[in-house]
């Protein structure tokens, strides 16, 4: 099986699995998923976030996503427990296709390693 294929396969297993376990079956956007993983990485499940809140939870899944790839290095937590990261490189200029390649394959190794798909 290509590379490809198995991408496909691994990221139509994921969007199966996290639709079914958060968005009753519908079947959640690559934002969403990015948002979940910034949840995850925060780990303060049962708050509520404000709009900025969201957009700082998908900076966090971003970084620690691309932080395999060489981008980006965990710096430290600040005094609420929010993960901060230093660009240790920076992102090629990619066409959105290109983005949207990496970002899944990203995600997918994350899911891998958190081993939520195998």
């Amino acid at each position: 099986m290509s590379r490809d294929e198995q991408l496909k396969k691994y990221w139509e297993e994921l969007v199966e699995k996290l639709s079914a376990q958060f968005a009753d079956g519908d079947p959640l956007e690559l934002d969403a998923i990015i948002y979940l993983v910034g949840v995850q990485e925060l780990g303060q499940y049962h708050r509520k976030y404000k709009k900025d809140d969201k957009l700082d939870l998908m900076h966090i899944a971003i970084c620690r996503l691309l932080e395999p790839y060489g981008y980006y290095e965990f710096s430290h937590f600040d005094e609420e427990s929010w993960p901060h990261y230093t660009i240790k490189e920076e992102l090629p200029p990619l066409k959105a296709g290109e983005q949207s390649v990496l970002m899944k394959e990203a995600i997918v190794g994350y899911f891998l390693e958190k081993e939520y798909i195998k």
